[in-house]
Formats: C-alpha cells, sequence, structure tokens
C-alpha cells in the first residue's frame, strides 16, 4: 500500500511566517513569549503571551488570502491565520494543479472560537434605558439587529476548512474537528486514513488556534496554571524544569499537505516527511477526572503500534511540555512507562517552551519546528528550563543535538484527559 507523506507546510508562528524565517531563530534559542502588543491582555500574569509576529492583515488580503479576499471580513484572526498557513503550504507543496479537485480533501482542527468583547458594545449600548442601564429586554428590538448580519460566520470553528475548501476548489472529503491540543494529531490521523481508503490523493491537514485573546486569556487563567519569570520573560514556560511554574499563552497555525507516496512520486514533489502512525485516545473519571499519564502512556503506545514499530525504534520524542506541576510529571511517567529502560535516556523535547501553548493549533506548530530543526540535522532545544528536575528522570533536550535517527514520536494532551500522538519518519 502506498504511504502517505508530507509534501508541504505552511507555518505562522510567535517566531515568525515560514520556514525561512522561523528556522534560523528557533536554531538560536530564541522564543516568541513577550509582552502582548495586539491588546492590553490583563488576564495573563505580566500580559505575556506568544503572539505570531509579522501578521500583517494588509499584506494577506494581497498575498496567501488573495483567492478568498471578498470573505476576510467574515474570518476573525484565527480563521485568517490558518486560512493563511494552508495558502501557503500549497504553495510549499506546489501541488495545485497536479491533483483534481474531487481527489483534494481538507481535515482542519480549531478552537472554540469567542468574540471579543468590543464587537457587542454597539449592541449593548443600543439597549440601556434612559438612565443607562443595560435592559434585556430590549435585546431583541434594538440589540439584535445592531450586530453584523454574518457575525456569526467569524466565529464557527468550521469555517477555516469552508474558506480553504473555496482557496483551493478542494472537492474532496472536508472535516474539522475541535479537541483543543489534541486536535492536530487527530486531524492528522484521520487525513492519513482518508489517503489510505482511496477517497483522496492529497489532503489540507492543519489547526489553528489562540489563547491571546481576551476572553481566552481569561479563561486560561481560570481553567490552567500560568507562569511567569518577571526577570527573563521570553524563559517564563519551562517544561520539565525544576523551577518550572507554569505554562504561557499563544497563537499559531501550521498547515501540512499530505499526500500518498505515488501521487507525489508521480508529479516529483520533496517528500518532508512520512506519516508512520497516528492515535488518539481520552482517559478520563466521572468522580476523579482526567488521568494524563494514563492518556499519555495509551496514546504513545498505540501510535507506535499504528506504525508497526517498537518503543526502541524511535529516536526522540516531542512532548506536549506544557511547564506545569503536574501534567509534566504526569508526561515524564508516561514516558517511562512506554519506554522502559530506555525512559531516562531517550531524547525529549518540549516547544512550548519557544511557541507558547496555541490551544488546538500547539501540536502542528511544534511538529513543524520539528521539521525545520531535522532539516538542520537537529533536535530543537527546549528553551527556559535550565535544570531539569532530577524527579522526573527524564533526558531533556536544553541544546540542539544531532538527530539519533530519523523517527520521531510527538504528543499532545488536554486538561480533560484528551490525548493524540503521532509518529513521523523525517526524510
Amino acid at each position: 500500500m502506498s504511504e502517505v507523506v508530507i509534501t508541504g507546510l505552511g507555518l505562522f508562528s510567535p517566531l515568525g511566517i515560514g520556514r525561512d524565517v522561523v528556522t534560523p531563530r528557533l536554531m538560536a534559542g530564541e522564543t516568541g513569549i513577550r509582552k502582548v502588543e495586539r491588546f492590553h491582555c490583563a488576564a495573563t500574569p505580566g500580559n505575556i503571551g506568544a503572539e505570531v509576529d509579522g501578521w500583517d492583515e494588509k499584506q494577506a488580503k494581497q498575498t496567501w488570502l488573495k483567492p478568498v479576499r471578498k470573505s476576510f471580513k467574515v474570518m476573525c484572526r484565527e480563521i485568517q491565520i490558518g486560512v493563511a498557513s494552508a495558502a501557503a503550504a500549497l504553495d510549499d507543496a506546489g501541488i495545485l494543479g497536479h491533483v483534481e479537485s474531487e481527489r483534494l480533501g481538507i481535515d482542519f482542527g480549531a478552537n472554540l472560537m469567542l468574540t471579543p468583547p468590543p464587537e457587542f458594545s454597539g449592541p449593548a449600548e443600543a439597549c440601556k434605558d434612559e438612565s443607562g442601564v443595560f435592559d434585556f429586554d430590549a435585546w431583541g428590538d434594538k440589540g439584535y439587529h445592531v450586530m453584523e448580519p454574518l457575525w456569526l460566520l467569524k466565529y464557527l470553528p468550521n469555517m477555516p476548512a469552508c474558506h480553504i475548501g473555496i482557496l483551493a476548489d478542494a472537492r474532496g472529503p472536508n472535516n474539522s474537528l475541535t479537541q483543543d491540543e489534541a486536535s492536530a494529531y487527530l486531524v492528522m490521523g484521520e487525513a492519513k486514513r482518508v489517503i489510505e481508503r482511496g477517497w483522496a490523493d492529497a489532503m489540507i491537514c492543519g489547526t489553528t488556534g489562540t489563547r491571546v485573546h481576551e476572553m481566552k486569556a481569561i479563561h486560561s487563567r481560570m481553567w490552567d496554571k500560568l507562569g511567569i519569570d518577571p526577570d527573563r520573560l521570553s524563559e517564563s514556560c519551562r517544561p520539565f524544569g525544576a523551577e518550572r511554574n507554569g505554562e504561557v499563552v499563544g497563537e499559531g497555525a501550521a498547515t501540512f499537505i499530505l499526500e500518498s507516496s505515488d501521487h507525489a512520486a508521480a508529479r516529483g514533489a520533496t517528500v518532508l516527511a512520512t506519516v508512520r502512525g497516528t492515535s488518539g485516545v481520552c482517559v478520563t473519571d466521572p468522580a476523579a477526572g482526567p488521568d494524563t499519564q494514563k492518556a499519555l502512556t495509551l496514546a504513545m503506545r498505540a501510535a507506535i503500534k499504528d506504525a508497526g514499530l517498537t518503543p526502541e525504534d524511535i529516536g526522540h520524542v516531542n512532548a506536549h511540555g506544557a511547564g506545569t506541576q503536574d501534567e509534566d510529571a504526569d508526561e515524564a511517567a508516561a514516558i517511562q512507562d512506554v519506554f522502559g529502560d530506555r525512559g531516562a535516556s531517550i531524547p525529549v523535547t518540549a516547544l512550548k517552551s519557544v511557541f507558547g501553548n496555541a490551544g488546538a493549533s500547539c501540536g502542528s506548530i511544534e511538529l513543524s519546528a520539528t521539521l525545520l530543526a531535522a532539516a538542520e540535522g537537529k533536535i530543537p532545544a527546549t528553551q527556559g528550563t535550565e535544570t531539569v528536575d532530577p524527579a522526573l528522570a527524564i533526558n531533556v533536550v536544553t541544546e540542539p543535538v544531532d538527530l539519533p535517527n530519523k523517527l520521531v514520536l510527538s504528543t499532545s494532551v488536554t486538561r480533560l484527559g484528551q490525548a493524540s500522538a503521532v509518529v513521523i519518519e523525517l526524510a
């Protein structure tokens, strides 16, 4: 059976846009964590986050989003960046014109998208009574009609796939997933199986997400443990570190073009990697809540099995590595469970230290960085973590090191116990 390969990459990240910009900054040990500039993100400690660097709406409408620029006004920031990443991936792969529209599909992941408060200010003002108090009973007659007529289309999580389908004239299978951090490898697994079943020759597969958002930053502050180092803001996320104190919110998008190896070879495409195996699990107990360790253990084992490999075959792990005390400890224990005697020696990198946690898009962004570093023959380094917590007993890569082999296991997990993993073989 033909294998499924990656032939294109579009990356919009806190380290910049595109491989030529991101690669040197990644290899130089930079991070995208800094003071939020787009708005006053009061919910995060120190107003820090990892915003996409270099995003310009005017440029986007003239380049990546030109084919769908008339729809730009019904795209929120997450959708804009996600669709742009898909356009960049299509261009990188050079696939348009070499695949039938009916044989080109889409699998895309996104967060639940929220409306920024300013969009409701006009309707809310219209509902004030004579004393200036908001009147709920006035909403139907006064407030609702002040809303932008196509308002909802800006925030539906299935809209990135819709706009991408129009942009690429992709008429094959089209699906959207909303599974927070687990989304990236779930859409990759689904896209892989669509190709393997013969339903498509190629799939546009990616995710977009943000937690650098007025409302989502508040949710993160409520639901997650957010960290900061006031003296070294760019190193505030310290996965598996002895001094780790929480994660950092991020945003971004990354898209891959997946093809059958036969189709890629027939058109002379450059192969970046082969998707060997994927998995998705959820482990939770109604009384006790999520079991992060077990979820990650099962996801890693399932992805390795799906790839037809054993743990001994894997060269390194691209970990979820949120930078929180409990979640990192659970993940380290899962690595020990899966790799046994190798658990303390297999190289582990954690790139939320570079890009922050972009929710649905974190896995795609981190896997993209793995591909970029692999082109340099390296494992990308975990930043901020100067001293690895000795209680975790894992081998965290804190400086770029040579790839031990070309097989990478990458993992993601949500606060609800949903975990996903992928095994790729680098070209």
